[in-house]
């Protein structure tokens, strides 16, 4: 069963006690955030390895690191074999910081996005703008409705019902 499998099977369990399952994710989410820390002191170091030599690199298990991977590969320059990874695969861990600061807006982890390396990175006007962006793109906008009696948007200075409202 290749790690990935491994890692969703012990995460995501519904059968899992709730509170073995709370304090899984409580331990995972400290060590990303340290291992997001280290990572962000050298955000342009394209770090490589094998999924164990990292797991060792960073202080981690095997499944921790393979969460990981999992978690930060959609913000990866080049995206790694995650569905088929096992401890000897070779992987990277090169992010585009933008992306992965608005992806970790999107997955709304403050602990991540708020991170004191995130300020050697980008001033906090170029943080506020990827925030916001990040935010406005899953944002739904509904156009106004035109109603019978309304001027028509087309500009003609007519009713809507006398212009292109007409069937």
């Amino acid at each position: 069963m290749a790690l990935l499998e491994q890692w969703r099977n012990m995460a995501y369990d519904e059968q899992a006690d709730k509170n073995k399952l709370q304090q899984l994710w409580t331990k995972y989410f400290q060590k990303e955030k340290d291992i997001y820390a280290q990572l962000l002191k050298n955000p342009d170091e394209v770090v490589k390895g094998t999924v164990k030599e990292l797991a060792e690199k960073y202080g981690v298990s095997i499944m921790t690191m393979t969460g990981f991977l999992d978690g930060i590969d959609e913000s990866l320059v080049e995206r790694n074999p995650i569905e088929e990874m096992e401890e000897d695969t070779v992987v990277n861990l090169g992010f585009d910081k933008a992306l992965l600061y608005k992806n970790m807006v999107a997955a709304e982890a403050d602990w991540l996005y708020n991170l004191e390396e995130w300020n050697d990175i980008f001033d906090e006007e170029t943080r506020k703008a990827l925030y916001k962006e990040q935010k406005s793109s899953t944002t739904i906008v509904k156009e106004a409705k035109v109603y019978p009696n309304d001027p028509c948007p087309c500009g003609s200075g007519k009713k809507y019902k006398k212009c292109c409202g007409k069937n």
